[in-house]
């Protein structure tokens, strides 16, 4: 016989654990939210990240939306694509190239961005604002714990 350790309780006591199944909770609303805008979770941060801060390079924005350099390429290319962004400069090896949001892509990020914020309200999270807040604040803590420099 297999003494196992793991209980209900045992589990429902770790952190990462129960992130895990929150994260496939919001996952389910995210995905159809994001669908409807015809964009992914990481579309949407990148639209994001450059409307906070115009001109980054696709290396500064694979850091802050937490990917890989190498697939930032690609997304950044479906979105210029799609018209959504603009590469500015003429790039070449090893030249950063500024990336920023076109009309169409600052639109896109508004009809997106009033979803999201609707998503996030803490009432719809089954929250209080200072809830929400610290669990905002938890988070962020458990990202800069996590995140290596890429």
């Amino acid at each position: 016989m297999v003494d196992s350790a793991w209980t209900e309780d045992e589990l429902a006591k770790l952190p990462a654990w129960t992130l895990v199944q929150a994260y496939h909770a919001v996952a389910q609303g995210f995905h159809a939210l994001f669908s409807e805008h015809q964009m992914t979770p990481i579309q949407f941060g990148v639209l994001a990240q450059l409307a906070a801060t115009p001109g980054l390079t696709q290396a500064e924005l694979a850091r802050r939306v937490l990917i890989r350099p190498q697939s930032m390429n690609e997304l950044i290319t479906s979105l210029v694509d799609r018209g959504l962004l603009v590469r500015e400069g003429p790039g070449g090896k090893g030249r950063p190239v500024p990336v920023s949001l076109t009309d169409d892509g600052l639109a896109a990020l508004n009809r997106a961005g009033e979803a999201v914020r609707a998503f996030n309200d803490p009432a719809a999270l089954g929250m209080t604002e200072a809830e929400a807040g610290q669990f905002n604040e938890l988070l962020h803590q458990l990202i800069r714990s996590r995140s290596r420099p890429v």
